[in-house]
């Protein structure tokens, strides 16, 4: 077999590879969404992984096992930039970056040591993400779940970011914060705004730190009041300006006035 033959063996093979992907992760078939179900539960155990790394780095497996995510990652991101029809368009996605430079880190764990505790964004671009929600969260038309579990998401993110740069920050410096555990302590009573008093932070840089937990604590907890209290919207698409959210009981398009027909279970 010559090269030439080869290199047009390969070129045939390649948008088929495409055409594949593009079904596993796009496609509505059985088969794909058991796939795309792997794939979420995949994510759900390398987000474990991340959280759970502070108290592994001690274990002298913990370098292989980081390779291996970061394997398993890299050929999830190469996946999914085939099975999307534009990569521009794919590339420019906030999730996408997120999974880039968290695959970053776990190619350098030794030289990204610091900045190892942001691999938690995972948490947050998942539960943002379309890949979930059209798998898994958007069977029902009610918008109201999907709302209040990406609150909890980003306040949970939010958690282990701030205990991230607490424990990086402060760790073996001051004396309250002797480990990971004791940065998670601070920072879910900074975020409460409990307010014991048995681990406070000095200097200007420790103040800053605790002002910014506390004034995101507030807003994120505002924040999933208001996704809890307010009323839900179902998911119909307007056939004239397009927008997607309207009241349950929504007769005409809130932003044109098309007269709409929404489905419901009622007689």
């Amino acid at each position: 077999m010559t090269g030439a033959t080869r290199a047009g063996g390969s070129r045939r093979r390649l948008p088929r590879l495409r055409v594949k992907l593009r079904e596993l992760y796009h496609g509505r078939t059985p088969a794909a969404v058991r796939f795309r179900l792997g794939i979420i539960g995949l994510d759900f155990l390398l987000i474990g992984f991340f959280i759970a790394a502070p108290f592994l780095r001690k274990y002298p497996v913990y370098l292989y096992v980081d390779y291996m995510v970061a394997f398993v990652l890299a050929v999830d991101i190469a996946a999914r930039a085939m099975a999307f029809s534009g990569f521009w368009t794919w590339i420019r996605k906030p999730s996408v970056w997120v999974d880039l430079f968290v695959l970053v880190t776990l190619l350098f764990p030794l030289w990204l040591f610091n900045l190892a505790f942001l691999r938690v964004l995972k948490l947050w671009s998942l539960f943002h993400g379309d890949f979930f929600w059209e798998t898994i969260g958007r069977r029902y038309d009610e918008t109201r779940w999907e709302d209040v579990t990406k609150a909890v998401a980003t306040m949970v993110t939010f958690v282990f970011v701030a205990t991230g740069f607490v424990y990086t920050s402060f760790a073996g410096e001051h004396p309250g914060i002797a480990g990971y555990l004791d940065a998670l302590y601070f920072t879910v009573m900074t975020l409460t705004t409990t307010g014991f008093g048995d681990i406070t932070l000095t200097g200007v840089w420790g103040r800053l730190l605790t002002i910014v937990i506390m004034i995101s604590g507030i807003t994120l907890f505002v924040r999933l009041a208001q996704t809890l209290i307010r009323p839900y919207k179902v998911r119909f698409t307007c056939p004239a300006c397009g927008l997607m959210r309207h009241d349950a009981d929504a007769v005409h398009c809130k932003a044109c006035g098309t007269l709409l027909n929404i489905p419901n279970d009622e007689p």
